[in-house]
């Protein structure tokens, strides 16, 4: 019987088809000044590994936006008649790059993505013309961990991130972000400019058409004298971390800090080993002793207890004042009426603790612990924090002596 043989056909179906290069998106906040996003494609183009992104994606206010248009998408007859996106394109193909099927970016709302706040009032959407609230960095953060959020989630993505333009607090806030969500394979970076190129409106990349460039002081350079460089920013990416602890994804880009706070201080107090003594004000964290003062010792003594008991948190410092009190109240009745040198007959501790007392006892504690070296700041990290006022070690290392 004659050998069966695979044919051609049959080996070509049993071969998986090339995989598909990921994409690269750009993502950059921007202000007054996009020529960022030129300077930055340009450094991507010519830097070691060169890299032309798929798309641009740039996260502005009203006024970013106002910019970009005046800026990169205005016919210029110092461009010789094309716009500063057009004259990138066409001097990088000239360089020998592809641009074909890549950058794609321009004046539309997929590309130029404006902040937007809602107005707790009305409840209208609005764009934001500027950021100079609480509320606006509020939006703003919340704004860009969303655009963030669906970039990374595309395992076909690649992402680089630009802090270059726009306000400091947006460059900030898109370093948190990427901090938050982003993946050991997506780049956060800086793009360096020259001295005095960095302040030329007119500049946009080295080498651009058009001549001499002017600045602000009416000097005149050739752009092809300009160095444009890009500077990787290191992050480091907690997204591998907090899923797992966390159980769920978290919305706003507050409620996921304060999830990763939480985290880490679960995580902290996993690692600390806590003694406290009821006669005496004295501590000892993962080896290390540490005196306290009378308010310090019955605030940590009072956590502590709590924890042990695997009692729930409160939630604000307003709502321990009561059971603090009344925890004082039950230590000053075990102390020896006698013994004059127990702590508990401290005059500070006679008179009941008001909300103002608290916080000072809880800040000072912070501070003590914290300066007495690593052992008992693994203890302040664990202390309570906003919306969640407990000790955050489990109830089986901390021991209590009477």
């Amino acid at each position: 019987m004659p050998t069966r043989r695979s044919t051609p056909h049959a080996i070509v179906a049993n071969l998986s088809p090339p995989m598909p290069s990921p994409e690269t998106v750009l993502l950059a906040v921007t202000g007054m000044s996009p020529a960022v996003l030129t300077e930055t494609v340009w450094a991507l183009a010519h830097g070691p590994d060169s890299v032309i992104p798929s798309r641009v994606i740039a996260v502005t206010t009203t006024e970013g936006r106002r910019q970009i248009e005046a800026q990169l998408f205005t016919p210029s007859s110092r461009l010789e008649g094309l716009t500063a996106w057009e004259s990138l394109r066409r001097s990088l193909a000239q360089l020998g790059h592809d641009p074909t099927d890549r950058l794609r970016f321009g004046t539309t709302a997929d590309d130029v993505r404006v902040i937007t706040a809602v107005d707790p009032v009305s409840g209208r959407s609005q764009e934001l013309t500027d950021i100079r609230s609480p509320g606006d960095n509020d939006a703003a953060a919340d704004f860009l961990l969303e655009q963030v959020r669906a970039i990374v989630e595309n395992p076909d993505v690649h992402l680089i991130a630009s802090v270059a333009g726009g306000r400091k607090t947006m460059g900030a806030l898109l370093y948190a972000c990427l901090t938050l969500v982003g993946r050991e394979t997506d780049r956060l970076t800086h793009v360096l400019v020259s001295e005095p190129f960095e302040t030329f409106r007119e500049f946009y990349f080295p080498g651009q058409p058009g001549g001499l460039v002017s600045g602000r002081d009416a000097r005149t350079l050739d752009p092809a004298m300009a160095t444009v460089e890009l500077a990787d920013v290191p992050f480091v990416p907690l997204r591998n971390l907090f899923p797992r602890h966390l159980g769920r994804k978290v919305g706003t880009f507050s409620r996921l800090v304060d999830s990763c706070r939480e985290h880490v201080r679960q995580a902290a107090g996993e690692n600390v080993r806590l003694t406290l003594d009821e006669t005496r004000t004295e501590i000892e964290a993962n080896g290390v002793r540490l005196k306290l003062s009378p308010r310090e010792h019955l605030l940590l003594l009072f956590l502590a207890l709590r924890a042990k008991g695997d009692e729930p948190p409160l939630v604000a410092q307003k709502d321990a004042i009561g059971a603090l009190n009344e925890f004082r109240t039950h230590l000053l009745r075990s102390a020896a009426p006698d013994d004059f040198t127990d702590w508990r007959h401290t005059p500070s501790l006679g008179t009941p603790l008001e909300e103002g007392d608290l916080r000072k006892a809880l800040s000072s504690l912070r501070q003590r612990l914290r300066e007495a070296g690593p052992a008992t700041a693994a203890v302040a990290a664990c202390l309570p924090q906003k919306g969640r006022f407990a000790l955050s070690v489990p109830g089986p290392l901390i021991f209590v002596r009477q």
